[in-house]
């Protein structure tokens, strides 16, 4: 993962498997709390530094936070170059929260916040921290500012005066509160839900996505976008394909990847031409045997880059990929994450349950990765050829609960090039650990601290986060 050509001689050191430990939980539910549809988290983000994050839920709510051990950051980070021990764990406070957009009842389902970008680089000149949120076709770009409350300077005496009268001494008051202006909203530009938005490096544009087409903006620009991919046929009835997840290289301004229904990944250049109907580079696994599940069970649901803009994580609905974008024959590392639910791919197919979304997130250093499962469970995977690690947690106070002896298989080196896969518990009808899952709760989003081994995923409507 640290970019190096095959020359090199040595190896990248296997670091030692993390110990994680809860930090901090907004919003728990209470013991047979009946949690509300609204309320569901459906986006979590942070902000390039880390001091931020934000999220979205199905209400169309957008809950900022920031975090409070800020000024001891820099002493934090020295200290731990010198493998001082720390004692205080990251923590964030409720900042601010406003109304993104009113949810709408389309077809028995509530219109939720499905991504959201949290950009301090996009900021207004007051140093308000911008946002955006996607549910229904269009964008909507808030403004956090800060307003400033003064007491009242206006008297009024009676006719005469008053004889004798001591007035108080009026002190005005610095308190600032934080208030949400929608500055622009981008729309009129997708026929669909948008799934996707991305900021570009260059910090003036960014794309947006639905099934069909990708559009691009510019910040400054409301009324008009430009439609860069567009999959639709003419005939819908010869549609097999949608866009299932887009964003932008991490710092090539001109290169966005995007995903599809049918688990390929598409490298674009912008520079080629104003449609880009073929893609730059196409990543893909050969195909296999076939069955009525293998199409669906492949569509990617997420796709992130890494922070060295070479990798790229997918996820499908069994398993993480890693992908270099200089190797395009194949992953160079598969983590098996719902491999044990093959044999009730039937039942989970009625019960809708095949179709959910998984996202997925990379650390800052690219050593791991990280995604969700059912029973409110989440994986953290060891990235590095020869790395064995692989743990399960939970979203709980006590996340390693549902932690087992699960003794992993060694990894199996395919080339020189840090080519690995590495093989999941096999176990039908139960996980690795013999617990029964519950298909009820399920963990879909979480993202990870671009600095730290801090990690913050959503549990219906309870933010947990985690530290290591």
């Amino acid at each position: 993962m640290n970019g190096k050509g095959p020359e090199d001689a040595r190896a990248p050191a296997v670091p030692p498997p993390l110990e994680w430990k809860f930090s901090q939980v907004f919003g728990e539910r209470a013991a047979g709390e009946e949690v509300q549809e609204v309320d569901i988290i459906s986006a979590i983000e942070f902000d390039k530094s880390g001091d931020h994050l934000a999220t979205g839920d199905r209400g169309g709510r957008v809950v900022l936070f920031e975090r409070t051990d800020v000024r001891d950051h820099g002493c934090r980070r020295d200290l731990e170059s010198l493998d001082y021990p720390i004692s205080r764990h990251p923590e964030f406070r409720y900042k601010t929260e406003f109304q993104s957009h009113e949810p709408e009842v389309q077809e028995k389902k509530v219109k939720r916040i499905s991504k959201m970008n949290l950009d301090p680089s996009q900021a207004a000149a007051n140093g308000s921290i911008a946002s955006s949120s996607t549910a229904s076709p269009r964008v909507c770009l808030p403004n956090g500012g800060c307003s400033y409350n003064y007491m009242s300077n206006d008297f009024s005496f009676p006719p005469g005066g008053f004889p004798s009268l001591r007035l108080p001494a009026v002190v005005a008051s610095q308190e600032t509160s934080l208030v949400a202006r929608c500055r622009r909203i981008y729309a009129h530009a997708h026929d669909y839900h948008i799934n996707s938005i991305s900021n570009n490096s260059d910090g003036e544009t960014f794309i947006s996505a639905d099934d069909l087409r990708i559009n691009l903006w510019n910040l400054e620009i409301s009324n008009q976008s430009f439609n860069i991919v567009d999959v639709k046929p003419a005939n819908m009835e010869d549609l097999t394909e949608v866009i299932t997840s887009a964003e932008f290289h991490p710092n090539r301004c001109n290169t966005l990847a995007y995903s599809s229904s049918k688990g390929s990944i598409r490298l674009i250049d912008l520079r080629q031409s104003a449609l880009c109907d073929n893609h730059s580079q196409l990543f893909e696994e050969a195909p296999g045997s076939r069955s009525f599940f293998t199409e669906i069970i492949a569509s990617i649901s997420d796709i992130k880059f890494g922070q060295d803009g070479r990798h790229i994580l997918s996820r499908d609905y069994m398993t993480l990929k890693l992908w270099d974008i200089n190797m395009d024959s194949g992953p160079v590392a598969t983590f098996q994450v719902h491999e044990y639910l093959r044999p009730q791919l039937c039942d989970l197919y009625e019960s809708d349950s095949i179709f959910d979304k998984f996202e997925c997130c990379l650390s800052g250093d690219g050593l791991r990765v990280a995604t969700g499962s059912y029973s409110n469970l989440f994986r953290v995977f060891g990235c590095v050829a020869g790395s064995t690690e692989a743990a399960t947690l939970e979203a709980s106070k006590n996340p390693m609960r549902r932690q087992g002896q699960n003794p992993a298989r060694p990894a199996r080196s395919l080339s020189s090039l840090t080519r690995v896969v590495r093989r999941g518990a096999e176990t039908s009808g139960i996980d690795a650990n013999g617990n029964s899952y519950d298909f009820t709760t399920k963990l879909l989003h979480l993202a990870w601290h671009p600095t730290e081994n801090s990690i913050a995923c959503a549990a219906a409507n309870s933010l947990y986060m985690y530290y290591a």
